[in-house]
């Protein structure tokens, strides 16, 4: 019997120091960690950066969800860490993603970063299903851009 699935979505502030070469490394080791850990205990997501912020949706058994997200807590690289959402899911929204970046080309960078502007995207003023839905969305545009 299989244990049921869970979709977990949260937000927190940049905590890296450095300038734009360091965040870009910090980032490029939380990426890297995350898909080998993921895949490791199951679970898949998306994480995008950006406006200072960080924004993911994380999906797996229950337990495997808490522990990285207790992982998530305790790393010095996040700051503010807010919780939006934590509840049962119908099915995997990023079957292929051990943990998807969303954002990491320039042109990426510069198209969220006319969202941010344009929508006012602030993930403390989102909800849970609000977030999920948008990085969802990027995840598929990310998908269709690498085909």
């Amino acid at each position: 019997m299989s244990e049921e699935l869970y979709r977990l979505v949260y937000y927190s502030r940049n905590a890296i120091d450095g300038d734009e070469a360091a965040l870009a490394a910090a980032i490029s080791s939380i990426l890297e960690k995350s898909q080998i850990n993921n895949q490791r205990v199951g679970v898949t997501g998306a994480l995008m950066f950006n406006s200072g912020c960080f924004a993911q949706v994380l999906e797996g058994s229950c337990s495997a969800v808490e522990a990285v997200f207790e992982r998530i807590q305790q790393d010095e690289r996040h700051g503010d860490v807010s919780l939006l959402a934590f509840d049962p899911a119908p099915s995997r929204a990023f079957e292929n993603w051990s943990m998807g970046f969303v954002g990491a080309s320039v042109d990426d960078a510069a198209r969220y970063g006319t969202l941010v502007q344009a929508s006012g995207f602030d993930p403390a003023r989102m909800t849970g299903e609000a977030l999920f839905e948008t990085l969802y969305r990027l995840a598929l545009e990310e998908e269709r851009a690498a085909a």
